[in-house]
């Protein structure tokens, strides 16, 4: 078992805004991992307005936090769109999509299932 900091490529014990992590950039998709382990990551991402990420699935639970602007996320063929401060759960292995209506940033942290070894 890795010893800390679990959390990394962030100031620990200083008060930031998430949403001042990432930058947007035209044309551009960034995103930032804080945490990649087996059970859980975590990742900041900034979209241009008109981006996207296309339909895909995940082993575990996702819930995205918009931090910034407006995005729309199609999760099992429903549309959402959610604005700053607003969370989404998209469950796992439904297929689920992201798009930029907007620029705008969000936190996406993914629980993923827990196995026995």
């Amino acid at each position: 078992m890795q010893n800390g900091p679990y959390l990394k490529k962030i100031d620990h014990e200083t008060v930031l805004r998430l949403a001042d992590q990432v930058e947007i950039q035209p044309g551009q998709i960034i995103s930032k991992t804080l945490v990649q382990n087996p059970a859980v990551s975590v990742t900041l991402f900034a979209f241009d307005k008109g981006e996207e990420i296309s339909t895909h699935d995940s082993e575990g639970d996702a819930m995205v936090t918009v931090l910034e602007g407006i995005g729309e996320f199609i999760v099992d063929g429903i549309h959402y769109e959610c604005s700053e401060g607003c969370s989404l759960v998209m469950p796992a292995k439904k297929p689920h999509s992201v798009y930029a209506k907007e620029a705008f940033k969000m936190c996406l942290t993914v629980v993923f299932p827990f196995h026995e070894k």
